[in-house]
């Protein structure tokens, strides 16, 4: 019995797994939206913080991602066995690139344009949601992009901390030295990164034509 035998007999667990890794990767992203690109915002009207926000965002980056769901798992609250200390763990392994991608982008708009901008008598609100924001979108996607990738790899770590998703078939082949359940789910792991670069690399390349 080949890989492909092995994940069609067990097809049902397969597609479970796979619609419980998308939920952790897709709740995870959106708080890391939420969290990420406010803040790389605010770094840009307020300098000073970018250093300390990004130091901390790379320092999150260098813990290796069993580690840090071990660290997460005594904190009360956020911690814990289950979904919740792995999505808790994904926002924090998200967070860099959003926050480094919205920043630079924001950044890296012409000073002419803003300059421009201001002398029609625009608001340093408008200035931002219909100037700087769409010339920044295109590298905002790109960490978004980065960020979806990395997440859709680390969320297989979840099942360690009994969070379910694709590593459970990866954890299960390692208990039992079986290649084939290793690849059952790295496989599926694998297709859903490689359909999220390809996707958001779409959309990255037609916001980047506008």
């Amino acid at each position: 019995m080949n890989v492909f035998d092995v994940m069609w007999t067990n097809r049902s667990q397969v597609l479970q797994l796979t619609i419980e890794h998308i939920f952790l990767v897709a709740v995870s992203m959106a708080i890391a939206l939420a969290i990420g690109l406010p803040l790389g915002i605010l770094m840009t009207r307020m300098p000073r913080i970018s250093r300390p926000v990004l130091g901390f965002a790379n320092v999150v980056q260098t813990i290796p991602s069993l580690a840090l769901f071990g660290f997460l798992i005594p904190i009360p609250f956020i911690g814990g066995i289950g979904a919740r200390t792995a999505i808790v763990a994904l926002v924090l392994y998200s967070l860099l690139p959003i926050i480094r991608n919205t920043f630079t982008g924001i950044s890296g708009v012409d000073p002419a344009i803003r300059e421009a901008g201001r002398g029609m008598g625009m608001t340093d609100s408008q200035l931002l949601w219909q100037v700087e924001l769409p010339l920044a979108m295109g590298v905002i996607f790109a960490g978004i992009r980065t960020a979806t990738v990395v997440a859709v790899g680390v969320a297989t770590i979840a099942a360690a901390v009994g969070a379910g998703g694709l590593g459970m078939f990866i954890f299960r082949g390692v208990s039992m030295v079986d290649g084939r359940m290793i690849l059952a789910g790295a496989i599926p792991s694998a297709v859903l990164a490689l359909a999220a670069d390809l996707g958001l690399g779409a959309v990255e390349k037609r916001l980047g034509r506008i």
